[in-house]
């Protein structure tokens, strides 16, 4: 039986919509930004709409992403860096936890409420039981890093270091930018939405330009804009 499109009872195209959430999630924009963006492109939407494509189809894409390459086998087990940096949510303070391979492809993203041994359980769980085991787990000096990786049996792969851990440091960047242009979060369960899609966006579209040449850059960001434009295709 073939599947029906997610586009179906739209007026828009689905490129058009493509554009609008790839514009949102991947460049630190505004809902109106984005509006006006479309609007100089001779495409009229209100950015209430943009918002809800971005609810509607954000998920649909960075599941399909995460799909195409948890099946391809592109998220690395040798070396995972993990990290957690605190949110601010309506004045209180939260963590987003992160895993990200030695390449700087983020593989996983979890909020919590705290940063102890039962929320770094919970997160470990989560990401080997969607990536399988490293080889080595690279953390910093967080005591809840080691007593969860006890409970897990895999204390001999844990790995800590003054410097050791700067892949994982250096991958919040891209999201602190996102989240000061949407002047901060409002809910737990919509800081865990966004940064999951904008992960699974950021692995496609990054290239890590500093390590081809122009050449080899170029075809990459054409073959990831192509993959892009085929996600959820009719």
């Amino acid at each position: 039986m073939t599947q029906r499109s997610p586009f179906r009872y739209f007026k828009t195209s689905s490129e058009i919509i493509r554009l609008a959430v790839m514009m949102y999630i991947r460049f630190p924009l505004s809902l109106r930004n984005v509006e006006d963006l479309l609007h100089e492109r001779g495409v009229e939407v209100s950015h209430e709409t943009v918002r809800f494509w971005w609810h509607r189809f954000g998920p649909l894409f960075a599941s399909e992403i995460r799909k195409r390459r948890v099946e391809g086998m592109r998220s690395s087990r040798w070396r995972w860096h993990l990290d957690e940096v605190f949110v601010k949510i309506n004045g209180e303070r939260h963590y987003l936890w992160r895993a990200v391979d030695h390449e700087g492809e983020v593989l996983e993203s979890f909020v919590t409420k705290k940063r102890d041994k039962k929320a770094a359980l919970k997160f470990l769980k989560k990401s080997l039981k969607r990536h399988g085991r490293a080889e080595e787990i690279v953390t910093d000096r967080l005591r809840s890093y080691g007593a969860a990786l006890d409970d897990l049996g895999i204390r001999d792969r844990h790995e800590t270091g003054r410097w050791a851990n700067n892949r994982a440091e250096n991958s919040h960047q891209p999201f602190r930018r996102r989240e000061r242009a949407m002047l901060r979060f409002r809910r737990m369960r919509t800081l865990q939405l966004f940064a999951a899609v904008h992960a699974s966006v950021h692995n496609l579209f990054n290239q890590e330009r500093n390590l081809s040449s122009r050449t080899i850059f170029k075809q990459n960001r054409a073959a990831a804009l192509d993959e892009w434009r085929g996600l959820c295709a009719e």
